[in-house]
């Protein structure tokens, strides 16, 4: 049982997403077209969560990827999606997060 509660409450490092972006990492706007155009991070690809998978080719798995959304929960299933295409792939939650690594 102790096992399981550390397994659910460890604590890993945060992820430095300055390093990452510095790195070149590709940063993959999931949110729709239109959310998108409203507003994204310079130099952002946007690719809608429900159009990932079969846009896979056009992202480099030489690279990191920073996924992000609105909320986070988007880019978390787009994280998902991509770790388990063998992406390194990392959620960077609301796009604005990033704001200050992307000026």
């Amino acid at each position: 049982m102790i096992s399981f509660l550390k397994k659910i409450f460890s604590s890993q490092p945060p992820t430095d997403f300055g390093e990452l972006i510095k790195q070149g990492a590709t940063i993959i706007d999931v949110r729709s077209k239109g959310e998108f155009q409203s507003g994204h991070l310079k130099g952002s690809i946007n690719i809608p969560l429900k159009n990932l998978s079969e846009n896979l080719g056009k992202i480099n798995k030489n690279k990191p990827v920073i996924t992000v959304c609105a909320s986070g929960a988007r880019s978390s299933a787009a994280k998902s999606i991509l770790k388990a295409n063998g992406f390194e792939a990392y959620n960077g939650g609301p796009w604005t997060n990033l704001r200050s690594y992307k000026s």
